[in-house]
């Protein structure tokens, strides 16, 4: 079990862990110069002109900027790693939409960090002005050397909030009508302890949404054994809350259950797959948002939080045991010199009063076929010459029940004669539960200053796990 709080450096620049300042002076106080963090801020385009360029220490010059379009962009070998020392500088760059980001440090500073604070840049251009892009930056280039002052200071990392910087830099520029008051709602967002949620927040009604979304991932052998499976997960809070409530939420985490009794894991309406009441999972890593209190947690391991207004990611999971597979593909396939016949059986794998939705079945074929028929009993199949693959298509598929598909393969006459590999069949689906197993066991909010709490909110929660890359061998 691995838990990296959001704040770290250990997060991967996807997710969406906010640093902390805090964080980074504390790093800094203890590991002395090894914590001084970024010297300076590039922007490249495809063709090696610096079109940003912003250094906020003085132990880098401005040659880094030659020196990296001259060994990395216009270099005539390819560029594998992210990370390049070049004249003992390290120079951390990303490629995105034709642009070169990159960040220059002599230190030796915290790569995670550093690549999750150019992940956070490019989503707060993002967020002011649409795709990052040559054009963009170019129309907003005095926006950009202004964020970035607030995003670094002396090297370090700061606020990377979008929704708070919006609050003092505007592509309108500063407002002299706003009152002190407003004027200080923002000096106690971006400097408090909460930047994340401003006070003053009113909903007539107090509502609270919870998506629990998953992407299952799965290999599958000929024989119908899995040889690998996992899947990634996200918890998704929706809120209409009043003030500053606080929020706790649990889940049936092995390490809290493991202790407890275990209630039973099927349900009374069904015994049937898919309507179990969850048993207790194993949580191989989590990811948390910055609002999470991970003393809580590391306590109790209930999440407790006051949320920012509005949707935001909670966190983020991963689990390799006890995946439920919604479906099962068993092929079945005959060759002979000039036709293969081709039979697919897809089967529900889940409780019958659930139904799986945008159901898609990719069967690849020969590069040499000249015909091929297909027959299906449910959906609707047809064979894509220029994918050389047949894709079947159900909008709607029950569990318990079983399709099958039909298919004829005429082959043309080839010189050679290269036996066919049989890429793995992949199925694309969504379903309404987890396969992982995480339920939300339960969901408490108290604002005892508005007097509400959640026996008067109304909550709720939703399950969609749909498909990663799900493929069965043959």
């Amino acid at each position: 079990r691995i838990l990296v709080p959001a704040s770290s450096g250990l997060v991967p620049p996807s997710n969406h862990a906010h640093l902390d300042t805090h964080i980074s002076r504390v790093h800094s106080n203890r590991t002395g110069e090894t914590g001084r963090m970024i010297s300076g801020v590039f922007v490249y385009n495809h063709k090696g002109d610096c079109i940003i360029s912003r250094l906020f220490r003085d132990d880098v010059t401005r040659q880094v900027v030659d020196a990296f379009r001259v060994n990395i962009i216009h270099s005539r070998r390819p560029v594998k790693a992210p990370i390049t020392n070049l004249d003992r500088t390290t120079y951390f760059h990303l490629k995105r939409n034709g642009l070169w980001l990159v960040a220059v440090t002599k230190l030796n500073s915290n790569a995670a960090l550093i690549f999750e604070f150019l992940g956070k840049f490019i989503q707060v251009m993002n967020a002011y002005f649409g795709e990052f892009n040559e054009i963009n930056v170019k129309n907003n280039f005095a926006l950009i050397y202004e964020l970035l002052d607030e995003l670094i200071d002396n090297g370090y990392p700061q606020n990377t909030d979008p929704d708070a910087l919006k609050l003092f830099i505007t592509q309108a520029g500063f407002n002299p009508e706003q009152s002190e008051e407003q004027q200080k709602q923002i000096t106690s967002q971006v400097t408090g302890q909460i930047g994340w949620r401003r006070e003053g927040i009113k909903y007539r009604k107090h509502e609270l949404y919870i998506d629990v979304l998953e992407s299952v991932s799965v290999l599958v052998a000929p024989s119908g054994t899995p040889l690998s499976s996992h899947v990634s997960g996200s918890i998704m809070v929706k809120n209409y809350l009043s003030g500053m409530p606080e929020c706790k939420f649990g889940i049936n985490d092995k390490v809290v259950m493991k202790d407890r009794p275990q209630r039973p894991i099927m349900d009374k309406k069904s015994k049937k797959k898919g309507a179990e009441r969850r048993a207790p999972i194993a949580i191989d890593d989590l990811t948390f948002h910055q609002c999470v209190k991970l003393g809580k947690f590391n306590m109790d391991r209930s999440i407790s939080f006051i949320p920012p207004d509005d949707e935001f990611e909670l966190m983020k999971y991963r689990t390799t045991s006890n995946v439920q597979l919604p479906f099962k593909v068993h092929p079945l396939i005959q060759e002979s010199p000039t036709a293969i016949g081709i039979r697919v059986v897809l089967k529900g794998e889940f409780a019958s009063e659930l139904f799986a939705q945008k159901i898609e079945v990719r069967i690849p074929v020969p590069t040499s076929s000249s015909k091929v028929t297909v027959m299906a009993d449910k959906g609707k199949a047809k064979y894509k010459p220029g994918e050389n693959s047949i894709v079947w298509k159900m909008r709607t598929f029950n569990g318990g029940r079983s399709a099958q598909l039909n298919a004829e393969v005429s082959l043309l006459q080839t010189a050679t004669k290269s036996k066919w590999s049989r890429p793995p069949i992949s199925v694309n689906f969504e379903v309404p539960f987890s396969c992982s197993g995480l339920e939300v066991s339960y969901l408490q909010i108290l604002e005892p200053r508005l007097d509400y709490d959640h026996t008067t909110v109304k909550k709720w929660v939703r399950y969609i796990s749909s498909s990663g890359s799900y493929e069965t061998r043959y």
